[in-house]
């Protein structure tokens, strides 16, 4: 800890000075909460299945002086999910990449674009919402952390009752000649029926050690519809810490998913709050781990009003020497009347070696509640493996179609089509050992 309040201590002029007054304003206390709360440690019961002081433990460069990393994306970078009819924008480490602008043109009022640009231009929109989230007592101080280094990251917008047609695609490119760390902001507001499809796809370009923060906000106004996705194919150097915070207003409607296909180590925070009656959020998960990769999900979907409906699934398979963790707490309060919720965490240990920690949780205190959740970790069916060899298919591939049906069922909950075909390939060519790295990705040769 004691390294990351010298470098503020030091190099808190040069952070300011290559960010915006927005983000400089919540430095300050975002550095004293750091120090006084500091990384937390596996006693702290949210982070008990993940040691973040051995990840953020190692000396990484860190780019204050926000030097322009040499790379053309479209040129140098094809990602393995093609074709998806998006619009395609590039985020390099934690730099907007405003040379890469896609052609397609978007709705008047719709902003996707540098975080450090809209605060500069527009900061009176920027600070209406940025840090408001991420900022209360029970975050972590790798939150705090983020926001007292972040300089730069994505921003959109979307203006009241404007619909997004084309989803939004935006790859994270990790980028660099040395070790590096990257703390990465993402802010996302969408006024009062709104609607918008994105899509992250998180890939690193060099066989580099990188650690990324990642700290998401999000704004889901009244009868406003996001579908969100997250798909990680990195490599076993890459560490990433990922926090997202979500407030729902009034008759909203949230879909969230986050697909690990390859990582290194991986730690995802989805925090969700309705504000107000009537919002919908869907949470689902995918994890497919190997070698000695540690995935870890945890969710805190808190129903502060009545007549909201919350459904987690999240699934794993795990080879090898990997470990996985899931944490689901569902928080009903008083008066959160007629309050659904749903949570199911399915596991699959396919070696006795591999470990898998679930904790599924219900806080309730309103008695007019449907609610449940359940929680399994078991290996592949034998009798249903026999029955497949007795077919005259091999042992290697009975295993691999079992895996395969176990977590198509997440990969159905994506709605929109072409991804969900795409991850259907890419998950069998997972499991077939094929995806050690993006198709087409020239950095990495």
């Amino acid at each position: 800890m004691k390294q990351y309040i010298d470098l503020y201590e030091g190099c808190r002029k040069m952070i300011c000075d290559h960010s915006a007054e927005v983000l400089n304003a919540e430095r300050d206390a975002a550095f004293e909460t750091f120090r006084t709360v500091g990384l937390p440690t596996r006693k702290v019961e949210r982070y008990k299945y993940t040691n973040l002081e051995e990840v953020f433990a190692p000396d990484y460069g860190v780019n204050l002086n926000r030097l322009a990393i040499p790379v053309n994306p479209y040129d140098a970078f094809k990602c393995d999910v093609p074709n998806l009819s998006t619009s395609l924008y590039f985020v390099v480490n934690d730099r907007f990449y405003s040379d890469a602008l896609p052609k397609t043109s978007l709705p008047e009022g719709v902003i996707v674009d540098s975080l450090y640009k809209v605060a500069k231009e527009q900061p009176e929109l920027v600070s209406k919402y940025y840090n408001r989230l991420a900022k209360n007592e029970k975050v972590g101080g790798e939150v705090a952390l983020n926001t007292m280094l972040a300089q730069d990251g994505l921003f959109v917008y979307v203006p009241k009752n404007v619909h997004v047609d084309r989803a939004i695609q935006v790859i994270n490119i990790l980028r660099s000649d040395v070790d590096l760390m990257i703390n990465r902001r993402v802010l996302i507001v969408l006024e009062e029926g709104a609607d918008i499809k994105l899509l992250f796809c998180d890939h690193a370009a060099d066989d580099k050690e990188f650690l990324a923060t990642q700290v998401v906000e999000v704004y889901v106004g009244e009868n406003a519809s996001l579908d969100m996705y997250s798909l990680e194919e990195t490599h076993v150097k890459n560490r990433l810490v990922s926090n997202t915070f979500v407030e729902q207003q009034r008759s909203s409607r949230l879909n969230h998913s986050v697909v690990t296909l390859h990582n290194g180590f991986t730690r995802n925070t989805l925090d969700v709050v309705f504000r107000g009656e009537g919002a919908e959020c869907w949470s689902n998960g995918c994890v497919i781990a190997d070698k000695e990769q540690h995935v870890d999900n945890n969710t805190v979907i808190d129903h502060a009003v009545g007549h909201c409906e919350s459904h987690e699934l999240y699934k794993y398979v795990l080879n090898d020497k990997s470990v996985g963790a899931f944490a689901g707490r569902v928080l009903v309060r008083k008066d959160a009347q007629k309050t659904t919720s749903a949570m199911t965490n399915q596991n699959l240990c396919a070696t006795k070696e591999a470990r898998m920690y679930t904790q599924p949780m219900l806080e309730i205190y309103a008695d007019d509640v449907k609610c449940a959740h359940g929680s399994t970790v078991g290996q592949l069916n034998d009798a249903a493996l026999f029955y497949m060899r007795q077919r005259g298919i091999s042992l290697n591939e009975a295993k691999l179609l079992l895996q395969f049906a176990f977590v198509g069922e997440v990969i159905d909950q994506i709605r929109l089509e072409p991804l969900r075909d795409r991850l259907h390939y890419l998950v069998e060519k997972r499991f077939r050992g094929e995806l050690n790295k993006c198709e087409g990705c020239k950095l990495c040769r």
